[in-house]
């Protein structure tokens, strides 16, 4: 299915193979037009005008290449246009997505959805998509999926709007989010699906190290949403726009996730790690 290589913009420009446009460019209206060609992207968070944990996601970009087409990736190039469109469109805090094809390579800042301090406080709303993930490990655009998961944003459940959807396979456990990976705190254990049914995300990496930082290693497991405790039992996201995000709501399911004590302690532990990586970025920049 048809998709277009550039959306969610925002920004003043774009970086398209190697050229900064203005978005008034005509350039803008084409890139956003759906193409049927193979594309391939990553969504990296700029902090402190860092693109935070940047080599992980270029790693796997390569993979997504290699998994489908197998074609050269440059990634020092990549990263290195990066950090100049970042420059040139003067972005110290926000998100930018790096767009690839065989043929082409597109940056531009992405207008993704961030949530307030009450999300993180008081836990999110999600809804519950049944939907099993092709080839989950390859982060490439696909027009149905992409359609059936706007078309769910769009539905309200109980509590409203969903701020992310909850991916439960054949058997109805929970798996992974639409646009994060899932985890689970059961009895004093941290739990994620196995990587052969998920998307590696860049900040579940980060998340296994704050794990390990709090005295705590990731089990492997899945759940129905009626079997979890809703009193001790939590549920969390993680993802690059948002970090870490306790869900209070799967449709109609409601947990504390908030109020948990090893969340709470994996939260602070996961922002230690991020600051580490944002000193010592910027130190190698500075050079």
């Amino acid at each position: 299915m048809a998709y277009p290589l550039m959306e969610h913009l925002t920004g003043n420009g774009f970086l398209y193979c190697g050229k900064y446009y203005r978005v008034s460019s005509e350039l803008t209206q084409s890139l956003q037009k759906p193409v049927d060609i193979r594309t391939y992207y990553e969504t990296i968070r700029v902090k402190d005008g860092v693109l935070l944990f940047a080599e992980d996601h270029l790693a796997r970009l390569v993979n997504s290449v290699k998994g489908l087409e197998n074609f050269p990736v440059n990634t020092s190039k990549i990263l290195s246009e990066a950090y100049s469109f970042i420059d040139l469109d003067s972005v110290k805090e926000g998100s930018i997505r790096i767009v690839l094809t065989k043929e082409s390579l597109l940056i531009h800042q992405a207008d993704i959805t961030l949530p307030g301090d009450e999300l993180f406080a008081n836990g999110i709303n999600t809804s519950l998509l049944n939907w099993e993930r092709k080839t989950p490990n390859l982060k490439i655009f696909r027009g149905d999926y992409k359609t059936t998961v706007n078309e769910k944003f769009r539905e309200t459940n109980s509590h409203g709007l969903p701020f992310e959807l909850v991916l439960a396979d054949n058997s109805g456990r929970l798996y992974e989010g639409s646009m994060s990976n899932l985890f689970v705190i059961r009895n004093g254990q941290v739990y994620s699906a196995p990587d052969d049914k998920i998307l590696i995300g860049i900040t579940r990496k980060r998340v296994i190290a704050a794990l390990r930082r709090s005295g705590l290693e990731l089990q492997t497991g899945m759940f129905r949403p009626e079997e979890l405790d809703p009193e001790s039992d939590a549920v969390f996201v993680s993802s690059t726009p948002f970090d870490i995000l306790p869900v209070r709501y799967i449709d109609d399911h409601e947990f504390k996730s908030a109020d948990n004590d090893i969340l709470k302690m994996i939260a602070k532990m996961y922002k230690e790690y991020t600051f580490e990586y944002i000193d010592a970025a910027k130190r190698a920049l500075n050079g």
